[in-house]
């Protein structure tokens, strides 16, 4: 096994690990809340909204995982700059974007209930923040792979 070999099954072994926690993150702790909270506050129908945000954050994640995988697996068998690795870097930098769709939709959504229940959401809303910069990081390190790529993929275009 090479380095580059060894370095991606790496990788591989890690997206799958992360992949393991937000599974167990959809199996196991929103549903918890989603049943606790209604019977600590009857009535009380505001943390639907989140958890399905919560939800589409999940999905949208694991779906980027998965492409991510995929990009590895192309990287291995040398065809990074393919148009399979360019449509894998779409949907992640899709993915990426839809996050912090969710994430805006649930700011506005906290900013909503803490108007009519009083409470403070900025620990949350903080917290939101600095997942969306995050986020944001990574979808724009993607964009500009994605540029590179285009352009690489365009001069072999025209060379040949």
């Amino acid at each position: 096994m090479n380095i580059k070999q060894g370095s991606t099954t790496f990788l591989k072994v890690i997206i799958f690990l992360i992949g393991i926690a937000v599974l167990a993150l959809c199996i196991i702790w929103l549903p918890g809340i989603a049943i606790k909270e209604p019977k600590a506050h009857p009535g009380d129908y505001s943390l639907y909204p989140l958890l399905g945000y919560a939800y589409g954050c999940c999905v949208a994640f694991s779906v980027a995982l998965y492409q991510a995988f995929k990009l590895l697996t192309c990287i291995e068998r040398n065809n990074a700059f393919s148009e399979l690795s360019l449509k894998y870097l779409k949907v992640i930098k899709k993915c990426g974007l839809t996050i912090i769709l969710f994430f805006l939709l649930g700011i506005i959504t906290l900013k909503v209930i803490s108007k009519i229940s009083g409470d403070d959401p900025a620990g949350p809303i903080s917290l939101s923040f600095m997942i969306i910069l995050a986020t944001s990081i990574i979808t724009a390190i993607v964009n500009v792979l994605q540029k590179l790529l285009i352009n690489i993929l365009e001069g072999n275009c025209h060379n040949n």
